[in-house]
């Protein structure tokens, strides 16, 4: 039986399916979803992730992480983690540009959180020093360096709209033989801002939780990079097949389920959990601030005709504002005492 014909069964047998129960059967599911039966990223796939763009990316963010740790007193052992780790390619590629910074590789014991036996032998490939865990909770103990790039979008997020009387949560049912979207019945939503339709993602401010909490009591730095804003606005669901849209309701488990992240939500579960969180900056700001471009300059220094074209338009895609440079923000979280990351300041509150 398809995934679809499985879902419209439970929706028949319990009625309208929330978007988050939606998205995690799709994306989830052992037989059918999304990332336990495919390999989603690379030209082949469905999207391309920056990691797989250019190794200016992982080797910035690798030598951020590096720094943080000389900054918190270079502490031995420690956890080097990514969340959502792909092909393998950002960790190898942090670990490549690491490995002359006196004692990290010594002290870092490299885990990565994925629950796909598919991905995990494509990771193997790449990271061999890597171990696993399937879930933030099952991270180990010690100060803790993490890496989020684009794990929080494919979180699954619950979706309220605003009609004449009042706010409606959206669920997912079956019209004339379809899974499409409707409404549920009237609740309240006291804290949804001034817009006709209010994403909450509870899971991602969750996983936040979880690890300020982990930095906060023994330390570490984490980076989370993904599409998104402060504050939700508006519908951001999304389905991509194919590198193009795709309806996220015609077949489900064959496309990419995602949403914007609200950034403002998460800081605030990491400030209330003890830790630090940076201001929300672009990734342009944040990679050219890194020194992307010095970097980039010393690489093309060794290339020339197509695969010079093609180094340099990476690096546009990774900055420039019509491509990931505006449209990707980056939020850093560190122990409240501790310096913050390189390239991510501290918020400015006004007095």
């Amino acid at each position: 039986m398809s995934l679809a014909a499985r879902i419209k069964q439970m929706i028949a047998a319990g009625g309208p399916m929330r978007l988050s129960d939606y998205m995690s059967l799709c994306l989830l599911d052992p037989e059918a979803g999304y990332y336990t039966t495919r390999t989603a990223i690379g030209a082949g796939g469905d999207f391309i992730t920056a990691p797989e763009v250019s190794q200016v990316f992982g080797e910035l963010i690798g030598l951020a992480l590096a720094q943080a740790w000389l900054d918190q007193g270079a502490p031995d052992p420690c956890i080097l983690a990514e969340l959502g780790p792909g092909r393998g390619t950002l960790m190898a590629d942090i670990l490549r540009a690491t490995r002359k910074v006196p004692g990290f590789h010594a002290a870092a014991q490299v885990v990565l959180v994925e629950a796909s036996p598919l991905m995990r032998t494509l990771q193997a490939a790449n990271v061999p020093a890597a171990r696993w865990c399937d879930s933030v909770e099952a991270l180990p103990a010690g100060p803790l360096f993490l890496i989020a790039n684009e794990f929080l979008d494919a979180l699954p997020i619950r979706q309220f709209q605003r009609s004449s009387d009042g706010w409606h949560e959206r669920l997912v049912t079956v019209q004339d033989g379809a899974l499409t979207l409707g409404l549920g019945p009237q609740i309240a939503l006291p804290d949804a801002p001034d817009a006709d339709v209010f994403e909450q993602n509870t899971m991602a401010e969750s996983v936040m939780r979880i690890i300020a909490s982990r930095i906060a009591a023994a330390g570490g730095a984490a980076i989370f990079i993904d599409y998104g804003a402060d504050e939700s606005r508006g519908d951001t669901f999304q389905a991509v097949q194919n590198h193009a849209y795709a309806d996220p309701f015609s077949d489900p488990g064959t496309a990419d389920l995602t949403a914007h992240v609200a950034f403002g939500s998460l800081a605030r579960a990491a400030t209330n959990a003890g830790a630090a969180a940076s201001a929300l900056i672009t990734q342009a700001d944040f990679l050219l601030t890194l020194g992307l471009s010095a970097r980039g300059a010393a690489l093309a220094r060794h290339l020339s005709g197509a695969a010079l074209d093609t180094h340099q338009a990476a690096l546009n895609r990774l900055t420039h504002p019509d491509e990931l440079g505006t449209l990707f923000k980056v939020l850093g979280i560190t122990p409240a005492a501790a310096p913050a990351i390189a390239a991510l300041p501290r918020p400015v509150h006004s007095t």
